[in-house]
């Protein structure tokens, strides 16, 4: 293979960005590669941070930006932003002649680009199938995306074993681990070496607040009502208080309901216990957890991060509900008031964890490097290109 293969990351998200950025590093280090980002979905949108920007500016090779979504908070906007995405996407995967796409878990940019891919006869990869998560339509969109990708990076035994009762060939199941890990593996080495750095950020960005014991609150919606949704982070945010902790708040996913959590984000800008960011780097993000007193809200990060990072969750309602668990750090609560203090009460009195101390059901750390490899490697046959199941 003298030639270099062309390949397509799709990001629609500021957190898969940062699951996916170890992964292009990877890449970037195979002479055979050539990874470039398709940026859409969150990205584009000033409300959410325009994190696209970030990506930009980090200097990583950018293919196209698609616009799929507008703002609009309900389930019509989001049918109207995959027709937008699939289209936009398309065009770009014609227009960069990509062999092979990537995309990455379960919301509708990835399956837009997963329609766009398999329409346009390209070979489709699919990291974190297999894994277990209602969220709102989470689970059908990984689904399908399983059914549609010809090769599946499965972050866990449990979630490749799922891909094999699921009728995908064995032999294109690779379990490389979570790649959210590989860049708290990196983070923590720097930390070992010198903590003076987060240290420095944490006191910039919270000042008197970083002295205090906090909570980082990150709630996403569920597909419900905007009220529903508000009225959940409300409950959250009451409890912190009741707590006597400081808070830090980030904005939620685009998802329909949005608009209920942001709405109440906006009521603590104001609040000196609080501290509020829209969007935050992925670095950034691993400083501001990696010396709170708990991480509480429903964001998958609670279940496959945290124990990492030697933190606390308090898993709040049933959105990552069957999502295979680190071990004991994470508590599951419901969403009143009562039981997310319940929960918030237990976490702050268990033993202080020690960060990397676990062996995590999520790998090592070193999924990039595994991806890129595979990647580089695979060899594009017939047999592949047209999947059968194995039943």
């Amino acid at each position: 293979m003298n030639r270099r293969r062309r390949i397509a990351v799709i990001t629609g998200t500021r957190a898969e960005w940062g699951l996916l950025e170890p992964v292009m590093s990877a890449m970037r280090k195979r002479r055979r590669l050539d990874a470039r980002v398709i940026v859409t979905g969150m990205h584009l949108l000033k409300k959410f941070g325009s994190t696209g920007a970030l990506i930009r500016a980090a200097g990583w090779p950018i293919a196209a930006e698609v616009k799929m979504q507008t703002g609009r908070d309900s389930a019509a906007a989001e049918s109207a932003a995959l027709a937008r995405g699939i289209a936009g996407i398309g065009a770009a995967l014609e227009a960069m002649n990509a062999e092979i796409v990537v995309v990455l878990g379960d919301r509708i940019e990835a399956f837009a680009g997963a329609c766009a891919a398999v329409a346009g006869r390209r070979i489709l990869t699919h990291i974190h199938g297999g894994d277990r998560a209602p969220g709102d339509v989470d689970e059908a969109l990984r689904n399908a995306i399983t059914r549609l990708a010809q090769v599946h990076f499965a972050a866990s035994h449990d979630a490749a074993e799922r891909l094999r009762k699921m009728g995908e060939d064995p032999k294109h199941i690779h379990v490389v681990g979570a790649p959210g890990l590989d860049d708290i593996r990196a983070f923590l080495a720097a930390e070992r070496k010198d903590r003076r750095a987060t240290d420095t950020w944490l006191a910039k960005q919270l000042g008197p607040l970083a002295e205090r014991p906090y909570a980082v609150v990150l709630q996403h919606p569920c597909g419900r009502t905007a009220e529903a949704e508000a009225r959940a982070m409300r409950n959250i945010v009451q409890a912190v208080r009741r707590c006597g902790l400081a808070g830090v708040a980030i904005y939620p996913n685009s998802d329909p309901g949005h608009a209920g959590i942001v709405r109440e984000i906006a009521g603590l800008k104001k609040d000196s216990q609080w501290r509020v960011f829209r969007s935050l780097p992925r670095r950034d993000y691993l400083c501001l957890l990696s010396r709170a007193a708990v991480l509480v809200g429903n964001s998958s990060g609670g279940i496959i991060e945290s124990a990492s990072l030697g933190i606390h969750a308090v898993n709040v309602g049933s959105r990552q509900q069957g999502r295979l668990r680190c071990g004991k750090n994470v508590i599951d609560v419901g969403e009143s008031n009562t039981e997310i203090l319940r929960g918030l009460r237990r976490a702050l009195s268990e033993p202080t964890l020690r960060p990397g101390g676990s062996v995590s059901v999520y790998g090592d750390g070193r999924a990039g490097p595994r991806i890129a490899r595979i990647l580089e490697g695979l060899i594009i046959t017939p047999a592949l290109r047209h999947k059968l199941l194995t039943f």
